[in-house]
């Protein structure tokens, strides 16, 4: 069994539209529900109001089904049993349904008109009106109007009011706005960095004339000891070169609002989160200094874009002249695998870290001092300073007079040393043991003592002895000559010439001077290497017996920085098999303002490292 529902709507003309449809099953149900067979779009009508039953052929029953009446003829019933042959009229809400029975078909059928439009019916017009809040407000271009005064009154006025009120503060040293809300915070476009969080409420501390860009001038009021970059702006500016395409128009307007170019706040963006700032790719780097000679054709400096795989190779800075030891004569060379330096000792490092030769064997037979080595380490002469970036200067006495003594004399249980880095206190100390000294008194000339009868044999050794004090001190001379030629405990080490003066009875011992950096324009920490071992790196170090060879790496090469360091984005990966690949950008070893301490990437703590990376790898912008 089936029923047939037609739902009559009216057109604006006034015809009518015919919707019908046909409900299989005994029973149907009337409501506001979709899923009823008979949907009446009316909030006076329940989502499931009545059930319909079909009873035979030309009877049917509707029931209530939550006890909401309906009308059949007028009358208000819950239940009705009818004969659909009649034509009843049935009301739910504001509609009409006529019964009766298809001619065809011989199905029940449900005629339903909307008969009035006075309350909320189902028209979807009729609806949309029910739930608006049309003529309770304004109009749209009056409300459009009244918003954006509001808009401009709460941004924009109020703001600069709020500014204008401490705008003297950014003339007045250690004054700030007081805590509170303040109308001008709302412009902010982020929380300040850690680096200055405190200023949060000091606004005109950079921000020092309204509507105009911050200047560099704000900047280095406290920021006293940066450095530019290099002091010719302008220079600066060409190197980078002209912007093309979306980046000349962005220059444009840039220009067009007073924001010149080469500013601090290019690359120190605030505003970004409260959090270390933002960090720079190394694009910002590579934009001036990749091709830079193409622009700057008179520059010095070799093109770097990645240090993986278009970097120069490195310039150690080594000791040309060690004639003055405080201030030794340097130069700059670019690395090579037989580089030499000049720092004026003969010291081998292949024969002191030899494990089969006398060295060897004088450090296994001193196992208490030691600890049963089979031959010196590194560490035995070279010891880090307390940062652990470089190694301390080695100290004669500390890590080499073990081994290299310098005694000449004991008297009871002290021992006397000649001063090492003193040649003419050496000499002198020669001089005055020799002068001061004799030879041993023969123990025959001793009245105590046995000796041969009569006065001859005492004679002799008298006269003998006589002698050896007359010519004692003429020893020092012989002492001072074998110290410092040939053989000698100083010549083993040190170059000597005949140059000298008669306070060094004309020895001249070249000065000693050990470098503590190379690469001053670069950054580099021994405390981020401990896990490799020295000749990792200095593998020169134990077969060199050339003192003058210069150990440290170089860019290639086994042990050259390239062994481990692919560059920022690790692009050397894709020509080379690197072990350990470690991402190395431009700023793990140089500094924007290059100064004598490491590049402020390596002095973040590990934690804040960690966020560093991950926001650079996040592609977070590094620049306004």
């Amino acid at each position: 069994m089936s029923f047939l529902v037609r739902q009559i709507a009216l057109k604006a003309s006034g015809g009518e539209i015919v919707r019908a449809k046909r409900v299989d099953g005994d029973e149907m149900k009337i409501g506001r529900d979709g899923s009823c067979g008979v949907h009446l779009q009316d909030l006076a009508v329940d989502p499931e109001h009545a059930l319909v039953t079909q009873l035979d052929e030309t009877h049917i029953e509707i029931e209530s089904l939550h006890g909401q009446p309906f009308e059949v003829d007028g009358q208000a019933v819950q239940r009705k049993e009818l004969d659909v042959t009649h034509g009843n009229e049935l009301r739910f809400g504001n509609h009409r349904i006529v019964l009766g029975q298809d001619p065809r078909s011989r199905f029940p059928t449900f005629t339903v008109r909307r008969h009035t439009p006075l309350s909320h019916s189902s028209a979807d017009n009729d609806m949309t009106d029910v739930y608006n809040l049309k003529g309770l407000l304004p109009g749209k271009r009056m409300s459009a109007w009244a918003f954006a005064a509001a808009v401009l009154v709460a941004f924009l006025a109020f703001p600069i009011w709020s500014y204008a009120s401490y705008n003297d503060l950014a003339l007045k040293k250690d004054a700030s706005r007081p805590e509170g809300y303040h109308a001008d915070k709302s412009w902010e476009s982020g929380k300040l960095s850690l680096a200055h969080q405190s200023l949060e409420n000091d606004c005109q501390a950079c921000h020092v004339e309204p509507f105009v860009a911050v200047r560099d001038n704000a900047c280095q009021t406290c920021h006293t000891q940066v450095h530019d970059h290099i002091k010719d702006t302008g220079r600066l500016i060409t190197a980078r070169g002209e912007p093309t395409g979306f980046g000349a128009f962005t220059r444009a307007v840039a220009t067009t609002f007073n924001k010149p170019a080469g500013r601090c706040v290019e690359c120190h963006t605030e505003h970004e989160g409260a959090g270390d700032m933002a960090p720079t790719a190394q694009k910002f780097c590579t934009d001036c200094h990749a091709d830079m000679k193409s622009r700057l054709t008179d520059t010095q400096l070799p093109d770097a874009g990645d240090f993986g795989t278009a970097h120069p190779q490195l310039r150690p800075t080594v000791i040309a002249d060690t004639r003055n030891a405080a201030r030794p004569a340097l130069r700059q060379i670019t690395w090579s695998a037989d580089v030499k330096e000049m720092n004026g000792l003969k010291f081998t490092h292949a024969q002191h870290l030899s494990t089969t030769n006398g060295v060897a064997q004088m450090v296994r037979r001193r196992a208490d001092e030691f600890g049963g080595q089979d031959g010196l380490d590194c560490e035995n002469c070279h010891q880090t300073d307390p940062s652990g970036v470089w190694f301390k200067p080695v100290v004669m006495e500390d890590a080499c007079q073990t081994c290299h003594s310098l005694t000449f004399d004991k008297i009871g249980g002290t021992f006397r040393t000649l001063r090492h880095g003193e040649p003419e206190m050496v000499v002198a100390d020669l001089r005055g043991f020799f002068a001061a000294g004799g030879p041993p008194r023969p123990i025959n000339l001793d009245s105590m003592s046995r000796r041969v009868p009569g006065d001859r044999a005492a004679a002799g050794t008298a006269s003998d002895y006589a002698r050896a004090v007359r010519f004692y001190p003429t020893q020092a001379g012989q002492a001072i000559q074998m110290l410092f030629n040939r053989g000698g405990a100083c010549f083993d080490c040190h170059n000597i010439t005949r140059t000298g003066t008669a306070t060094t009875a004309g020895y001249n011992v070249q000065n000693v001077v050990q470098t503590q950096r190379y690469y001053h324009k670069g950054w580099f920490t021994h405390a981020k290497h401990t896990r490799f071992e020295c000749v990792d790196c200095h593998v020169k170090a134990e077969n060199t017996n050339d003192a003058t060879d210069l150990l440290v790496p170089g860019l290639d090469g086994k042990g050259g920085c390239r062994d481990c360091h692919v560059g920022e984005s690790g692009a050397k990966l894709a020509s080379s098999k690197v072990k350990q690949p470690v991402e190395s950008g431009c700023a793990m070893c140089h500094d924007y303002h290059l100064d004598e301490k490491a590049p402020w990437l390596t002095r973040l703590p590990a934690s804040r490292r960690a966020s560093y990376d991950r926001r650079r790898n996040a592609g977070q912008p590094s620049a306004r």
